[in-house]
């Protein structure tokens, strides 16, 4: 299903993007040596309550997941690049953190990550980070009415290949509205001018994700974090954006900026 949002639909989704982003900022200021994920994970459920928003993690339970995912947020350490299932860790010095973030308010989704190192960060983990906000940039630079998603696929991925980065396309961005995964799907690398046109009202979050040395996927034990296939560190980075009639509105950025 593809949506095109309402006026009234998309100022919706600005309160949700908003809160999400507010979150993140909230969770990453938090986050020192010696932080859970399970603490994070408490964080989020609380403000996302007290907000009176809705989580769209906690039911959450897709055909490659193993059964509702049952927490609030996506806590996905080093080598862990999606879908990161919280337990029972404490971060470390260095260690390279995403965070991956989606909840609802009246009825609309919003969906944002991001990524950032604990304590001292390495050249490695800052070229990755980089690279995945650099990526992501481009491809909202690219958002605009009558562009296709292979437009906003061959953006991303330019800068991806072009830092010397492999690319999995077994997931990436989606469609985003009433619910937090819909059509289209938005590789992180494709060919111009091909798939689904972009027009005004489309809400979609770009997310563009890297490993260092490999574009395979394992599975962890827990049945949802997925990692890299060699152990190689990873970076996710993600936005939600509606298709404007000038281009592209970020939708999730902080409530105060």
């Amino acid at each position: 299903m593809i949506e095109i949002l309402t006026t009234a639909e998309l100022q919706q989704a600005r309160i949700s993007g908003a809160l999400v982003a507010d979150v993140l900022r909230s969770l990453r200021a938090r986050c020192t040596v010696g932080t859970n994920l399970l603490e994070l994970d408490a964080w989020a459920q609380e403000i996302i309550e007290e907000a009176g928003a809705e989580s769209c993690y906690v039911d959450y339970e897709p055909s490659f997941g193993r059964g509702p995912f049952g927490h609030y947020i996506c806590t996905s350490v080093n080598d862990a690049v999606l879908h990161g299932l919280p337990h029972d860790y404490a971060l470390a010095d260095g260690d390279l953190l995403t965070l991956d973030l989606a909840v609802s308010t009246g009825g609309i989704a919003a969906d944002s990550a991001i990524s950032f190192v604990v304590g001292e960060a390495t050249e490695e983990s800052t070229a990755l980070i980089s690279t995945t906000e650099r990526a992501l940039t481009a491809g909202i630079a690219a958002a605009r009415p009558g562009a296709t998603i292979g437009d906003l696929a061959h953006a991303m991925g330019s800068v991806l290949s072009g830092a010397g980065y492999p690319i999995n396309t077994d997931f990436g961005g989606h469609g985003i509205g009433s619910t937090m995964h819909q059509d289209p799907h938005v590789p992180n690398t494709g060919k111009q001018g091909r798939g689904f046109r972009l027009q005004p009202g489309l809400m979609i979050a770009l997310e563009p994700w890297i490993m260092v040395d490999t574009d395979r996927l394992v599975t962890d034990a827990d049945g949802w974090t997925l990692r890299s296939a060699t152990g190689c560190r990873t970076a996710h980075s993600e936005h939600t954006i509606a298709i404007t009639q000038d281009g592209a509105e970020i939708m999730t950025l902080p409530s105060t900026r």
